[in-house]
C-alpha cells in the first residue's frame, strides 16, 4: 500500500502565446513533438532538472513508482532521474497519465492535446501509457473542475498502486503549476474558500512530500471504482465525478510534510504561480484592470491562456 507521494513541477520551459479570441497558438521555438503548446525545457530548465534529479536519488524512502503528465516538459524534467535509475539497474518506468496533465481555462475553442505515447517514445525511453481514468475536456476546465479531475485521477492511481502485486510504497508525480496546487488540496482534503489562496507552493522544479494518514491505510482508495456508475464518462467529459475528497482527502487523506521545497536548486524558489495570476491574465487580455479580480469567473467568462504561469522568454529569470 502506498505510504508516501512525492510531487514535483517541471522546470523552466520555452514559451508560447495564444489568441483567446481564436484559439490560435504560436511559438518562436519549435516543439519536439510538433505541438505548439508542448515546448521543451529552456536551457535553464534543463539545469534545474539535473539538480532535481540529484535530489530525487537521495530520497528516503526511495521512489518505487513514477507517474507524469504527458507533456514533453514534464517527462524531460524526469529524465536525469530516470536515466540515473536505469544506469543503476533500477526500474525507471514512467507511467504517462493525462489525468495529471496541464490545466487550460474554459474556452470556445479546442485546446491542444498532448502527444501520443508513440510520438513520446521517439524522444524518451522507459515510457508506458497508464490506464487513464480521466481526460481533461478539450474545451478547458473551470478551477473547480480542475480540482475534481485531479482528485479523480489520484484516486484511480492510488487504488491501482494499493492493489499492485509489487506493493509500491512511494509514488512520484511530475506535473504542472495548477495541477500541483490541486494535488496538494486533493490529497489533504483542504479546499480554501478563496481558490486563489497561496497554500501549496509550485515553483519550477519544486518538491513536495505527502504522507498517508494512518487511518487511511485501512480504508484504501478506489472510490472511483473503474466501471462503477460514478466512473467518468468520456462522452460527458465536462462532468467530473466527485470522489468525496473535500474535507477528507483522496484515499483517506494525506499530510503535507514538505511544501514546494527548492533548497536543492541553485536558483532557489522561482516562477511561483497561483490562480489569482490566471485571473489577472484574463483581465489584461480583456482590457480590465489587472487587480479587478472579483468573484471566480463563470464558465462563459473564463478564457484563460495557458502558459501565463511560466517565464515569458525561454530561460528568462526574475
Amino acid at each position: 500500500m502506498l505510504e508516501v507521494i512525492y510531487v514535483v513541477r517541471h522546470g523552466y520551459r520555452s514559451n508560447w502565446t495564444v489568441d483567446p479570441s481564436t484559439g490560435h497558438y504560436n511559438s518562436t521555438v519549435p516543439s519536439p513533438t510538433g505541438i505548439v503548446a508542448d515546448p521543451a525545457l529552456a536551457s535553464y530548465g534543463v539545469q534545474q532538472a539535473r539538480e532535481l534529479g540529484t535530489h530525487l536519488t537521495k530520497l528516503n524512502p526511495p521512489v518505487d513508482l513514477i507517474y507524469s503528465s504527458p507533456f514533453y516538459r514534464c517527462i524531460q524534467t524526469l529524465k536525469p532521474f530516470t536515466d540515473s535509475l536505469a544506469s543503476s539497474g533500477k526500474p525507471a518506468k514512467v507511467h504517462v497519465d493525462r489525468g495529471v496533465g496541464e490545466f487550460y481555462g474554459q474556452a470556445r475553442f479546442d485546446h491542444p492535446s498532448p502527444a501520443t505515447i508513440e510520438v513520446l517514445n521517439e524522444h524518451f525511453d522507459n515510457l508506458v501509457e497508464a490506464e487513464t481514468s480521466i481526460i481533461p475536456s478539450k474545451n478547458g476546465e473551470s478551477i473547480p473542475q480542475l480540482h475534481d479531475r485531479v482528485a479523480y485521477a489520484l484516486d484511480a492511481i492510488i487504488s491501482r498502486a494499493d492493489n499492485d502485486p509489487s506493493e509500491p510504497k512511494t509514488l512520484l508525480i511530475c506535473t504542472h503549476a495548477a495541477a500541483m496546487i490541486a494535488i496538494g488540496r486533493a490529497l489533504t482534503g483542504r479546499m480554501p474558500e478563496d481558490e486563489c489562496e497561496d497554500d501549496f507552493n509550485c515553483f519550477t522544479c519544486s518538491f513536495s512530500k505527502f504522507v498517508r494518514k494512518p487511518q487511511s491505510r485501512f480504508t484504501g482508495g478506489g472510490v472511483t471504482g473503474m466501471g462503477l456508475p460514478n466512473a467518468w464518462n468520456p462522452e460527458k467529459a465536462d462532468e467530473v465525478p466527485d470522489v468525496g475528497w473535500r474535507g477528507r482527502g483522496v484515499a483517506g487523506g494525506w499530510d503535507c510534510e514538505v511544501n514546494g521545497d527548492c533548497s536543492f536548486l541553485t536558483g532557489g524558489e522561482e516562477r511561483g504561480w497561483n490562480f489569482e495570476m490566471e485571473k489577472q491574465q484574463y483581465n489584461m487580455e480583456h482590457g480590465l484592470a489587472p487587480d479587478a479580480l472579483g468573484p471566480p469567473l463563470t464558465a462563459e467568462q473564463q478564457v484563460a491562456a495557458p502558459g501565463v504561469e511560466e517565464d515569458k522568454e525561454a530561460g528568462k529569470k526574475q
